[in-house]
């Protein structure tokens, strides 16, 4: 019996082994990223890199799994790489303290993933990820916000020509157009609309706004970022 028995009961010994040589880079381990992260390796995948520089603060746990008032203050890279080789101690794992930008971005990029999550929440590196995936046929899922939204059942995963109700997405869309990308990426959204008093708009800033959030939102739209790619690696879609 191995820990992933119920999972290869499921997916089969095959698509168990596609998973365990598998390589995922995952960028932003906030509420989305970290749920996502989590989700990848307990289904097995093997090879993982988590990047993220930021470090944990109060007002990160009403919403992200690594955060507790225990581990304030530290890196969120590093909370989580313990908690996933706490998960799957022989999870091969890279946990990069870094802001993915210019050089840093492209020469990560280019190292031979299986599949991206981009759970990045601003609007510059987010778009450069997307933009350098698709030029380079990286395969990547891309997190819309979760932000201002409560209903579970809203959250869809489409192109991203066919989102909507989704501020975040339609700012990206704007700037995607602009470099001649119309289609070809897949997303993670909610067509709920959002609620606007749970939003302060920061214009001026790359994030544009900061939105409520409610405990289980950004871990679900996780779970779906996770549930793309290993649907994708098993070849179940």
């Amino acid at each position: 019996m191995t820990w992933l028995e119920r999972s290869e009961l499921l997916l089969g010994a095959n698509n168990i082994e596609k998973l365990k040589h598998s390589k995922v880079l995952v960028c932003g381990l906030g509420g989305v990223g970290g749920a996502a992260a989590e989700q990848l390796a307990r289904a097995g995948i093997g090879n993982l890199c988590i990047v993220d520089a930021d470090t944990i603060s109060k007002s990160n746990i009403n919403r992200q799994t690594i955060a507790t008032h225990d581990n304030i203050g530290k890196y969120k890279a590093e909370e989580l790489k313990k908690r996933l080789l706490s998960i799957n101690p022989e999870l091969n794992i890279d946990a990069r303290k870094v802001y993915l930008r210019d050089e840093i971005l492209h020469s990560t990029l280019l190292e031979g993933w299986d599949y991206v999550v981009d759970a990045i929440d601003t609007l510059s590196p987010k778009l450069h990820l997307i933009k350098t995936c698709y030029q380079n046929n990286i395969p990547i899922v891309s997190s819309m916000g979760s932000g201002g939204k409560s209903d579970p059942s809203k959250i869809k995963i489409s192109d991203i020509s066919e989102s909507y109700n989704c501020g975040l997405a339609r700012n990206l869309r704007k700037r995607l157009h602009r470099l001649g990308i119309f289609n070809g990426v897949k997303v993670v959204f909610s067509e709920e609309l959002s609620d606007k008093e749970s939003i302060i708009e920061e214009e001026g800033t790359n994030k544009k706004s900061n939105s409520g959030t409610i405990s289980y939102m950004p871990v679900i739209f996780g779970c779906f970022c996770a549930s793309v790619v290993i649907r994708s690696i098993c070849e179940l879609d």
